[in-house]
């Protein structure tokens, strides 16, 4: 199943961490990792909400990565809102360790947004921040 994680810069940088495999724990505040079904979805979030977010570094960035279609039905679709286009999986914090152990190939990260808040250097190949990009080449 083809997924997207819409993203802020600090999660991008434990991403990028993991060498671009796993995404990272849940903040005790987070009891629920969103993944979503479409890159729209995906980039809505990342360039409306992200990119206006001082935690998300007042950028947003879309990742995109492959789960195991057997392991992710597990996770009934979820609608959030009223628009169709707003699908989601609901993974329990608790099981976002295995949930890491299912992605098939790296997290790649597709899209990224600045807001006019958002300060450093962008490498112009990728567009992606300057200390990250190298890692995603």
């Amino acid at each position: 199943m083809q997924l997207y994680r819409p993203v802020g810069l600090r999660e991008l940088e434990l991403i990028a961490a993991s060498g671009w495999r796993a995404f990272p724990p849940r903040l005790p505040e987070q009891p629920i990792f969103y993944p979503v079904l479409n890159r729209e979805y995906a980039e809505q979030i990342a360039r409306n909400w992200n990119t206006k977010d001082a935690f998300s570094g007042w950028a947003g960035f879309i990742t995109a990565f492959e789960v195991d279609d057997q392991f992710a039905s597990r996770y009934p679709v979820q609608i959030a809102g009223s628009r169709h286009v707003h699908q989601e999986l609901w993974v329990p914090a608790e099981e976002l360790d295995e949930f890491n152990q299912h992605i098939l190939g790296p997290i790649s990260a597709i899209a990224a947004f600045y807001g006019p808040q958002w300060q450093g250097e962008r490498d112009p190949a990728t567009n992606l921040p300057a200390h990250l990009a190298p890692a995603q080449g």
